[in-house]
């Protein structure tokens, strides 16, 4: 894909199948083989449950094997593309930024964290009592007089549902409970990663030494504190690359890199390739 052919974001109110005053909330469900070729992304949340599933769903350049009693999670501005198979059974639920952001708080760590496990299994049981709580949204929406309240609810409901298995799940997210400063390294990253990234930075702000930070990160995540900084940076890179009509040398600059040769000798050492061909190759 060319820079010119730069990826679209998806607006929630270009999938309003019907003239609700209110666009905050969209249901939909999916049935049969479906196909998005060409990488997007939104300026919306979405819950996404697959009862029966089979294909991928890519995810910010992750591919992810669809499969039943799966939870997938979108944020906004993450890339996704899916080729969903024939006997494929979802229901999706999308929510504008303005109102998920009302119930974050659900959410027991910050919003970075679950972007990093988008797609969470599900046990029978756990999976009904989602398709519950989705199919009571889908009649709320359908009701004479809507209580918009009931379904921001249930959302909410549905976001610490989510939260409990992912913590489950995912060892990264246990791990916090142990170490909180790690908990705090990930937050501080995904706040100031354009502007800093020097470890040093970071463990003086957490009153402690690079050093044990180093220590911390090697023994807990297999990967030095630094390697976590440039992987933040070369996913917003990629994003930028294919969702950006932007130059490459701005892009840089956007990202704190203020020499084009570095910012490209920086993205081919974690891609393998330059931000042109990467840019080019999609």
């Amino acid at each position: 894909m060319k820079a010119k052919d730069n990826i679209p974001t998806l607006g929630i109110n270009e999938f309003r199948m019907d003239l609700q005053a209110d666009s905050s909330f969209q249901y939909h469900q999916i049935r049969g083989a479906h196909l998005i070729e060409k990488p997007h992304k939104h300026d919306f949340f979405l819950f996404l449950l697959f009862e029966e599933g089979s294909g991928t769903h890519t995810i910010d350049f992750v591919e992810h094997h669809v499969t039943a009693n799966q939870i997938h999670l979108l944020f906004p501005d993450q890339v996704h593309s899916w080729k969903l198979g024939d006997g494929t059974v979802a229901q999706q639920i999308m929510v504008s930024q303005r109102i998920f952001e009302t119930f974050t708080h659900s959410l027991r760590y910050d919003l970075v964290h679950y972007q990093n496990h988008p797609v969470v299994n599900l046990s029978p049981q756990i999976f009904r009592e989602l398709l519950y709580e989705f199919k009571a949204i889908a009649s709320e929406l359908t009701s004479e007089t809507i209580l918009w309240d009931i379904i921001s609810a249930r959302c909410r409901i549905i976001a610490q549902m989510v939260s409990r298995e992912a913590e489950k799940a995912f060892e990264d997210l246990r791990i916090y409970h142990a170490k909180p400063v790690l908990f705090e390294y990930n937050s501080m990253i995904n706040t100031h990663f354009r502007e800093q990234k020097s470890v040093s930075f970071y463990a003086e702000k957490l009153n402690i030494s690079p050093n044990y930070l180093n220590i911390l990160c090697k023994r807990h995540f297999h990967a030095s504190a630094t390697s976590l900084i440039h992987n933040r940076l070369t996913l917003e890179a990629k994003r930028l690359l294919l969702t950006s009509k932007k130059p490459i040398k701005e892009i840089a600059y956007d990202l704190g890199f203020y020499d084009l040769a570095y910012f490209s000798k920086f993205f081919k050492s974690q891609t393998g390739m330059g931000p042109r061909e990467f840019r080019e190759m999609l």
